[in-house]
């Protein structure tokens, strides 16, 4: 089956972080602190696919109080951080919402995104995913992490479903 045929059976998005959302970076504050920059075009994807039912999860190995906070103000409420072994996790969320694998679009970047991306129905990862994501992943966005990625997965499946229609979407 091709990965355009499966998008018709996706119901929830499971996302990294760091290299996903963001483009990896980290920038060095004077005050010692971190931080990172998202797309406002994954967030406008993210909470378009909230208002029409589709179920999104975050599981990251950081735990950054930004990071958190913008992924709760776009309405993500499955949010798992400080996560090593991510696969457990996925479980969680997938049995909490009586999901099958194949209802599941994961996209990852590194390593340890492999174990839930062979678990899920559809693997997909950024443009400058590592090799071995990429050699896992059913799709390779042709946009890198942090510029749009999310939203590319996102509108694809919405679009192949009939979901993917104008609306007055919040900006954010």
């Amino acid at each position: 089956m091709s990965y355009k045929a499966k998008l018709k059976n996706i119901k929830a998005f499971v996302f990294d972080v760091d290299g996903v959302f963001t483009d990896g970076s980290v920038y060095l504050m004077p005050d010692k602190s971190m931080c990172r920059v998202m797309n406002v075009l994954d967030g406008y994807a993210v909470v378009k696919a909230i208002k029409n039912n589709y179920k999104i999860c975050v599981i990251t190995g950081g735990d950054d109080p930004a990071v958190r906070n913008r992924i709760h103000y776009l309405g993500i409420e499955e949010y798992y951080a400080k996560v090593s072994h991510k696969l457990e996790k996925y479980e969680d969320f997938r049995k909490k919402y009586s999901l099958q694998n194949e209802e599941i679009l994961t996209m990852g970047d590194d390593l340890p995104d492999i174990g839930i991306m062979k678990a899920s129905g559809i693997a997909t990862c950024p443009k400058n995913a590592v090799p071995e994501v990429k050699a896992v992943s059913a799709y390779i966005s042709n946009i890198e992490g942090g510029k749009g990625a999310v939203r590319d997965v996102i509108e694809q499946v919405m679009k192949v479903q009939g979901t993917w229609i104008q609306d007055d979407t919040k900006s954010v």
